[in-house]
């Protein structure tokens, strides 16, 4: 939907995911999307390049967030938020919710 502005349909696959989920990192991406990793690592980079998205390292992997300091980052947020809705509600609710945390130990199905 966004592609036309954004590029790449990647960029606008790592931006929405950032938006949707407020961080992450691209092998998580590439699989929520199942599609080629290399092309959103390269995405991920590009958005940190150009100030969009800021790293860390947590532990071994690099987790992306957005730049706070980004001067177009409410104008960013809110088109990533109306493209969401344009998506089926079944795609929205799976990219927003997902269990991240690992069931507590001894707690029944």
């Amino acid at each position: 939907m966004l592609e036309a502005l954004f590029g790449t349909i990647n960029r606008e696959k790592v931006l929405l995911y950032i938006f949707a989920r407020e961080e992450g990192y691209p092998r998580e991406v590439a699989k929520f999307f199942e599609t080629d990793l290399r092309a959103i690592q390269n995405q991920f980079e590009k958005l940190e390049n150009g100030g969009v998205l800021y790293s860390r390292l947590v532990g071994n992997t690099r987790l992306y967030v957005f730049n706070p300091r980004y001067p177009f980052l409410d104008e960013l947020k809110s088109m990533l938020e109306k493209a969401l809705s344009f998506y089926p509600e079944s795609e929205r609710n799976r990219m927003v919710l997902e269990r991240r945390r690992p069931r507590r130990k001894g707690k029944p199905l």
